[in-house]
């Protein structure tokens, strides 16, 4: 029976992450399960590491780092056998992700190529990042320390996050700051990374704009037009053109 019950839960794995392969990544629709299986770095490493977090979990020593580092050298993926992972992780690509030892990851999250969730120092104890349900995290990304992020959270590409983030919110930049979008976007991952709010980008057109009311307020007390220049060559103030938010359809197909 624990035969039966073993592989009964390892071919409802299996299922499943062929599933969530065919779901969010374009390029594994219509493909057969065998050949994601056998093709798809990402599902061969989480396979490899659910081993090795096994005989990490039972004390057997050596062997889950050995699986791990032949893991990294097929397919470009580092997880160290004691992180813990929840169900549903999607990993699109895959090289140059890096998942630390005491990193632990909840159900639904998709990471991107390049993504690290690493650590800072070396504190003992825990000291790689939280990651909560329905996390989508973008190629580059850097999480570092014992931070938290947030359920239903989006972490921008290239963007370095070194503090917690609040759940269903958007982090871009270096270091990053966290950008809250309309309450409670719907679940599941997103791969809109044009449309993508940026808190500095916001502040320069503010800043804009303020300046364009100020030179409008000096053109009006003294008595000259700011958008006219002067027929004998002195320059009119510098034009003060207003930041666009970049418009146009969601890629990702939203």
């Amino acid at each position: 029976m624990l035969g039966l019950g073993a592989f009964t839960r390892v071919a409802r794995e299996l299922h499943r992450d062929v599933a969530v392969a065919r779901d969010r990544d374009p390029a594994a629709r219509g493909v057969g399960p065998g050949e994601i299986l056998a093709t798809w770095p990402g599902i061969q490493a989480l396979l490899s590491h659910r081993v090795a977090h096994a005989l990490h979990g039972a004390g057997v020593p050596l062997l889950p780092r050995t699986i791990s580092t032949l893991t990294r050298a097929l397919t470009g993926i580092e997880i160290h056998p004691a992180a813990s992972i929840g169900q549903g992780l999607f990993i699109d690509h895959g090289s140059g992700v890096v998942i630390g030892e005491t990193a632990s990851i909840g159900d639904d999250v998709t990471l991107y190529q390049g993504v690290t969730l690493g650590g800072t120092g070396f504190a003992t104890g825990k000291r790689h990042p939280t990651v909560q349900d329905n996390v989508t995290i973008g190629s580059g990304a850097k999480l570092l320390g014992p931070i938290t992020i947030g359920h239903g959270a989006k972490i921008g590409a290239n963007s370095v996050v070194i503090t917690d983030v609040p759940p269903n919110s958007t982090v871009v930049g270096n270091p990053g700051h966290p950008v809250r979008i309309d309450g409670r976007r719907p679940e599941g991952p997103d791969a809109d990374w044009i449309h993508l709010p940026d808190p500095i980008a916001e502040a320069i057109q503010g800043l804009a704009s303020r300046i364009g009311a100020l030179e409008r307020a000096v053109g009006e007390l003294s008595g000259e037009d700011p958008q006219l220049r002067e027929a004998g060559g002195s320059q009119a103030g510098a034009e003060v053109r207003a930041l666009r938010p970049v418009k146009g359809p969601n890629p990702a197909g939203g």
